[in-house]
């Protein structure tokens, strides 16, 4: 039985360098973040309902764990995108039924983007 009661994914990112990472994440998103709900917390929207937050670390020692996995239409767009931000995209890797590349930000967090086949 799945659970259909979902409404929303936030993806949470824990930083050290918070104004660092918000202009990391501003830069190859293309703007600056949609909520600011508080000191310490930067909210982009991906899609409805899905979004991505940076948060300043409650503990030093959780900062650059985090992984998020962003689905987007085209790989070869996205990597472009993040050259362009001057953000450095993995090469593609081809798995045949996904095709997905991958950047860290300063912090160590990975954001991989998945394209599905």
């Amino acid at each position: 039985m799945s659970n259909i009661n979902f409404t929303s994914v936030v993806s949470v990112l824990h930083v050290n360098d918070f104004g660092g990472a918000v202009e990391w994440y501003a830069k190859w998103l293309g703007r600056k973040p949609d909520v600011t709900p508080y000191e310490g917390v930067a909210e982009w929207r991906l899609a409805e309902n899905a979004w991505i937050q940076v948060s300043l670390a409650p503990d030093p020692s959780l900062a650059g764990k985090s992984c998020v996995v962003c689905g987007v239409r085209n790989i070869e767009t996205q990597r472009a995108i993040c050259q362009d931000a001057g953000v450095a995209a993995s090469e593609t890797q081809d798995l045949g039924f996904i095709k997905l590349a991958q950047v860290s930000d300063p912090a160590g967090n990975t954001v991989m983007f998945v394209q599905e086949m």
